[in-house]
Formats: C-alpha cells, structure tokens, sequence
C-alpha cells in the first residue's frame, strides 16, 4: 500500500519569545507551546467514554488536519489563546485556532519526565497494570510522517517504562506503518490497539468537513491491513450525520470496518459545542451536499431538542442490530426527559454522559476499556 506523507516541512526559525518555531506542516503554520506535561493519569471524562482507564497524552493542541466539527478549540480557550497572540505579535498576522498547529515543545522529553523518576526508575513499574492509555484527545496522531514518527517515539517510551496499553486514533492511512515498517518493537504490538475514526464511508461527504484528512476509503484499507496481519483494531463511527436510512448506513459501515475483527466498536452523532455546527452546515453546502446538510440542519438549533434525540436514538438501534451488545459503545449525552430511555439501553451498549449522567449514577465509572471483549489475536 503506497502512502504519500502530506507536506512536513519543519526547519525551525527560532524567535525570542519562544512561543513558535515558525514552519509549516499540511499547509498550516507550525506553533509551539511551552506546556508543563504531556501526561495525564486520571482523566475521567475519556475513562467514561471508556477509550482508557484514565491515562491519555497530548503532544499538541491544535491538529494538523481541519474538520468542521473539531469542538478542541472550546476546550483549549485557556491554553490556545495566548500561544495565538504571541503569534500575531511577532508577525503581525491573527490566526485562528483551526487554522494553526499547536506542538507541545519537547513533547517526548516531557513524557521521559512524567514515565520515569530523577534516579530513571519507573513511576508505574508494575508490569501487570495493564491499564489502556489513549491518545489523542486533542490532535492526530498520524497526520504526516513527522508526526508518526514522534507517536512512535512515545509510544515507545510508555511500552518500555510501563505495563499499559496504548489505544490510537487516526483519520490518516499512515498509522498502520508503526508497525509495518518496525517503528515499534514486535515485542509490543500486541499492547498496541488502532481506530480509524470513520463517522462517514462515502469519501465525499468526508472530504466536505475533514479537510486535509486521507481519503475513509485509504484509511479503511489501513484498517484491513491491520486486522488481516492479526493487529488489534476497534472501530470508530464518529461522529455520522443525520441518515436518511439509518439501517442500510449502519450495515454499510459496519461491513466496512469488519465488526468481527474489532474489540469494540464507539459510535456517536455530532456533538454541540461551540460553532461545530455551522461549520458542519457551511462545509456540507459548499461541497452542493444539500441533502445531508437539510437532514443536519433539521434536527440542530433551537427548538430542535426531541428531532435531535429521534436521530440519536435512530443511530443507536439501527448499530444494536448490527454490532453486538458487548462490542458496541455508543456515546450518549443526555438530560432528564431522555435519562430513562437511555438507561435501559446501557445493557445493549449505550454509554451515558454528561451532568445528568454522573448526577443520576448512570456513567461508566469503574468499568475497564478492554474488559468486554478479548483481544483478536496477540502476537
């Protein structure tokens, strides 16, 4: 399979305040941030969704790729902003967050730091804590070779200085070469597990909100690679627009990710926050996707609360009739009037969310990311 890595330039020009090394990666200008850590052991709200048990890192805060439906940039309001102004200060020009990536400086040096004490010992020696770490949160971890070969280094890192399980997400068709191409010992491929996020399987629609992205169709056949060479996978159907047939796209997706061979399999529609949206809406009607902007635009905005659930709650039976229950995780956010339905749903997959969740006692907490299914094969 031949992969083409997108545009990497990264010779640096260093400035005084130490905020950018100015380059360019997949067109965008290149930021860098001076965080404190990479590395957080106990974030609750991936542990809920059940991706990890707790640990997750970050080596960048703003990704290389540019989907319409990123919320990243209402979460980072505290940390993005002011690596933007220090930008706009040295070169006078205003960015905004999708238009930008942001590194963490020295990103596998800081996971050195948090994975091993000042005497090199480990931090978490014990080698069954077998504990799922995700990445990322924030950024791709495989949108250009660059990129690639720094998740390889960290992912490294943590398989030599812990006993845990590293659990990677991607919409590139590059993130199989970590192990095509020797970039991570044999000796650990069977703690490694990868998904390709795959909301939509039709390139086009794909192509209108996730810009920069490789192609669904390249990145399922780096899926297949990987499961046909006895790889760990699980599948990622997030997030999906609203269907006119809900049936025949969960069938359609379901058969493209082979369910058979993944652990598990997450699934979402679209989440509110911040201008997703509207970009969503304003993408899908520049590329002419009339129709599935209209089906979008009819279950979003106000007013539009019990349509927003009829497309959830379709989404949802029609992956029940064709994932099973103990594979399929599909992330919910609910509130009162919808607590009770989705509570009965928990035992077919349904994974609750959000303040009313956690206020009724209805989220994962204490459940384990790998608990449910057995691994396809371990090399």
């Amino acid at each position: 399979m031949k992969m083409n890595p997108k545009n990497t330039k990264s010779t640096p020009l260093h400035i005084t305040d130490g905020c950018s090394d100015r380059s360019t990666m997949n067109g965008k200008p290149v930021l860098y941030r001076d965080a404190q850590t990479v590395l957080n052991v106990s974030n609750e709200a991936f542990h809920e969704k059940l991706l990890c048990d707790g640990p997750i890192y970050n080596a960048g805060d703003a990704c290389a790729y540019s989907c319409a439906f990123c919320y990243v940039g209402s979460m980072l309001r505290f940390q993005a902003p002011p690596v933007l102004r220090a930008y706009e200060r040295q070169y006078g020009e205003a960015l905004k967050f999708e238009g930008v990536v942001i590194r963490r400086r020295n990103a596998p040096e800081l996971l050195r730091v948090q994975l091993l004490k000042s005497n090199g010992q480990r931090r978490y020696p014990k080698d069954d804590d077998t504990r799922v770490i995700y990445s990322s949160t924030t950024v791709d971890v495989a949108a250009n070779m660059v990129l690639l070969r720094e998740t390889a280094e960290m992912c490294n890192m943590i398989l030599e200085h812990t006993g845990w399980q590293v659990r990677l997400l991607s919409k590139s068709n590059l993130l199989h070469k970590l192990v095509a191409d020797g970039m991570i010992p044999e000796r650990h491929h069977h703690r490694l597990i990868f998904g390709f996020s795959t909301g939509t399987i039709d390139d086009r629609v794909a192509m209108a909100f996730e810009k920069g992205t490789a192609l669904v169709s390249k990145r399922i056949k780096s899926l297949h690679w990987l499961q046909d060479n006895g790889f760990r996978t699980y599948g990622m159907i997030c997030p999906s627009l609203p269907q006119e047939d809900y049936d025949e796209f969960s069938r359609e997706v379901c058969a493209a990710i082979r369910v058979e061979k993944c652990e598990h399999v997450w699934a979402e529609p679209i989440n509110v926050r911040g201008d997703s949206f509207v970009r969503t809406l304003s993408a899908l009607r520049g590329e002419k996707l009339y129709a599935e902007a209209e089906r979008l635009a009819a279950v979003s905005g106000p007013g539009k609360s019990k349509a927003w659930e009829n497309y959830s709650r379709e989404t949802f039976l029609a992956h029940t009739r064709n994932i099973p229950d103990e594979k399929l995780r599909f992330l919910q956010y609910i509130d009162g009037a919808s607590a009770s339905w989705w509570d009965a749903q928990r035992k077919h997959g349904a994974i609750l969310l959000g303040k009313k969740a956690k206020e009724l006692g209805l989220t994962s907490s204490g459940r384990s990311a790998c608990v449910d299914a057995k691994p396809i094969r371990t090399l």
